[in-house]
């Protein structure tokens, strides 16, 4: 496909013809829908198209193993062109800076303006950053990937930072940070938790994780809110905490900026709420899932994101067919694995906490699995738009 030449001092319209159906994000609720399609047969209408930002979609699930040296960036990553490809689906490779609900059309960075009659909302969310910072350190979210790839590349490759902090307290945190230290030996290393350390989860996982980030070398600060980055220095107020060269940020979701202004349903935090039918609860021809959701009994993580899939692929279809949508309802329950950067994983099982090289195989089994289920094998050629 031909790229599309313009300023961004001139958006344009796109030329073609307003496509029926707009997918904005390649998160794990697509990657499942489009799996669900290429196995049903179903080809979205003509015109269709996928704007990501990459043009891959990376598999959070895999990120932490990444930077621990046990996997390549090839291993974490689903090349989107050749999923695209087979489904007839158009890739746009961009990002969203904003969205009108009314008048049902999407700005791009790039200028370009996208009009759609169904539009679905997979682009999840952000950490949230310190509220003050004097730019005095280099600060990397966590999410997008490909950011904080390219961060910890260099690192490893150029300068390592003399002293790493991870802002967060949640598994993300943890893997993160023990993942670092398999790669950047010599950092000194910290993570900074607004509350205790994985919180709402057993005891004895608590217990096991902080003794495993003593054994490493990495220093906990519970009940520390970073407030501010003022000359090196991360602080709680005006408390200054430590030093650091540089922080990453995992510190839970945060709504992405253009969800303010977009015209839909938003819930107290920014985030575009949801029927049961993945549905923007003010404009219907509007799907929203996975960390871009607010849906009552689904939480922010990977595990309810991939169960959005299914019912997000059959509902776009029967919206477009005008048949009947079905109502997705949350687990109750959802396996966490947490990976600790030597090949095993920690996980609670009916209250008992199990962990080790075994328990690490199995996670290393699952997630394996969900790249080769949803990955397509590339052809020659290259559908993207830029």
């Amino acid at each position: 496909m031909d790229s599309l030449q313009h300023t961004e001092d001139t958006p344009l319209r796109d030329s073609m013809t307003t496509p029926p159906l707009l997918l904005a994000g390649a998160g794990h609720a697509h990657l499942v829908m489009f799996r669900r399609w290429l196995d049903s047969g179903y080809r979205p209408p003509p015109g269709t198209a996928l704007i990501n930002p990459d043009r891959h979609a990376w598999y959070s699930g895999m990120m932490p193993g990444l930077m621990a040296g046990r996997y390549g960036a090839e291993q974490c990553a689903i090349a989107l062109a050749p999923l695209c490809r087979e489904l007839g689906i158009r890739l746009i490779q961009d990002v969203v800076r904003s969205l009108d609900a009314a008048s049902n059309t999407m700005r791009l960075g790039s200028g370009m303006v996208l009009g759609y009659q169904c539009l679905s909302i997979n682009t999840g969310s952000q950490p949230p950053a310190p509220p003050e910072d004097d730019g005095s350190i280099q600060v990397v979210p966590a999410k997008p990937f490909p950011a904080l790839h390219q961060a910890w590349s260099d690192w490893r490759d150029q300068a390592p930072p003399a002293r790493l902090g991870v802002l967060g307290g949640g598994a993300a945190a943890i893997e993160l940070a023990l993942a670092m230290r398999a790669s950047l030996a010599d950092t000194e290393l910290h993570v900074f938790s607004a509350s205790e350390l994985l919180a709402q989860q057993p005891f004895g996982l608590i217990q096991r994780v902080h003794e495993m980030l003593a054994e490493r070398r990495i220093s906990v600060h519970t009940q520390t809110r970073i407030t501010r980055i003022e000359h090196c220095h991360v602080m709680a107020e005006m408390r200054p905490i430590c030093q650091l060269d540089a922080l990453v940020l995992a510190s839970g979701a945060a709504p992405l900026h253009w969800y303010a202004d977009s015209g839909l349903a938003q819930d107290g935090q920014g985030f575009l709420c949801a029927t049961e039918t993945l549905q923007s609860t003010s404009h219907p021809n509007v799907f929203v899932s996975g960390d871009s959701a607010s849906l009552p009994g689904s939480k922010k993580s990977g595990v309810y994101s991939v169960r959005h899939g299914p019912v997000l692929a059959d509902n776009i279809q029967s919206f477009l067919q005008d048949r009947p949508l079905t109502r997705y309802q949350p687990q109750k329950k959802a396996l966490a694995l947490l990976a600790t950067a030597d090949g095993g994983a920690l996980t609670n099982v009916g209250g008992w906490t199990l962990g080790g090289r075994l328990i690490g195989r199995w996670k290393d089994w699952l997630d394996q699995r969900f790249m080769a289920r949803h990955r397509v094998e590339n052809a020659p050629g290259d559908d993207t738009d830029h």
